[in-house]
């Protein structure tokens, strides 16, 4: 199988970390989506959407959105279990890795797209054509990503992981999401967030965070 992958953005090393805590590899085909790789007719003909990452299996089956190629992976080599193991533990696991997603990732992106000079005409991602940014929705991620942080801090309070006591695809997401927002969104981890920082620190001990 063969990975479609971009270092630097968070999705692609969601996946990256995901395969790495499995223990699975495969080809990886770099492209870079700021200068627009993603939108050649050559990868569109792959994956229409031009989004990354996306995984093409060796019959030619192409698999689009991280979820999407995680759950495939985790279905492939169940052990360890990233994804829960059991009808409520695998609930909650994705109600929290949806919520790293929807309340931090995705204000993250919102904050470097529309601020970053390299998109000034593609505020959002993927084929869509022309999009102008909006430096207020920059504003609004960087708002809602100091919510974020702050949610989250409590959360941490009183358990080792984002979704309990297991390290899950939760915690990927959460480690990929605050990477970006202190790289990318100019965002890092708050001083007064020290749950958060001591998570972090533990997360980014595993060898798997440097894939």
């Amino acid at each position: 199988m063969k990975l479609f992958d971009t270092n630097g953005a968070p999705n692609p090393r969601r996946v990256r970390i995901f395969m790495a805590e499995k223990g699975v590899d495969c080809e990886k085909v770099e492209l870079n989506i700021v200068k627009g790789d993603n939108l050649t007719d050559e990868f569109l003909s792959i994956n229409p959407r031009g989004m990354m990452p996306t995984l093409q299996l060796d019959d030619g089956t192409v698999i689009d959105e991280t979820v999407a190629i995680c759950r495939y992976i985790e279905e492939s080599h169940p052990e360890p279990a990233l994804m829960g193991t059991d009808a409520v533990s695998k609930a909650q696991v994705e109600s929290r890795q949806r919520h790293m997603e929807w309340d931090g990732l995705l204000p993250a992106m919102e904050a470097f797209r529309n601020s970053f000079p390299g998109f000034a005409s593609r505020g959002l991602g993927g084929n869509v054509g022309d999009v102008p940014a909006i430096n207020e929705l920059a504003e609004r991620g960087k708002a809602s990503l100091e919510r974020f942080y702050n949610r989250l801090n409590d959360e941490l309070s009183d358990q080792q992981y984002i979704a309990g006591d297991n390290f899950t695809i939760a915690d990927i997401t959460a480690l990929c999401t605050i990477d970006f927002a202190a790289g990318a969104a100019r965002m890092p981890i708050p001083d007064s967030c020290a749950n958060v920082r001591r998570w972090h620190e533990a997360v980014s001990a595993r060898d798997s965070a440097k894939a």
